[in-house]
């Protein structure tokens, strides 16, 4: 089955290769802006699932969070959580631009 996109919506199958490399569809690539080169988080949880997001979205969340929107963005989260977060987001930054 080829992946199916409407309006903003897409689904389509992803196979996993040898090395556990996946490749975005192109539809989704073109929908989300996602280049070569770009830097994606992946996000799992073992309930929930697995998430994928440009790194920058997160590094603009952590932004925000250092410049006191903690509980503007996250209302339900402790700031001291978000700031955890938003330092953890930050080391990651570090770590990819000294690769």
């Amino acid at each position: 089955m080829k992946g199916k996109l409407k309006g903003e919506k897409y689904i389509g199958p992803a196979k996993v290769g040898p090395k556990g490399q996946i490749v975005i569809p192109k539809e989704v690539r073109d929908m989300f802006d996602i280049s070569p080169g770009d830097t994606l988080i992946v996000l799992a949880d073992a309930e929930r699932g697995i998430a994928i997001e440009k790194f920058d979205t997160f590094n603009q969340i952590a932004d925000a969070i250092f410049s006191g929107k903690s509980k503007e963005l996250y209302p339900e989260h402790a700031e001291a959580d978000s700031i955890t977060f938003a330092k953890s987001i930050k080391a990651m930054r570090e770590e990819i631009e000294n690769e």
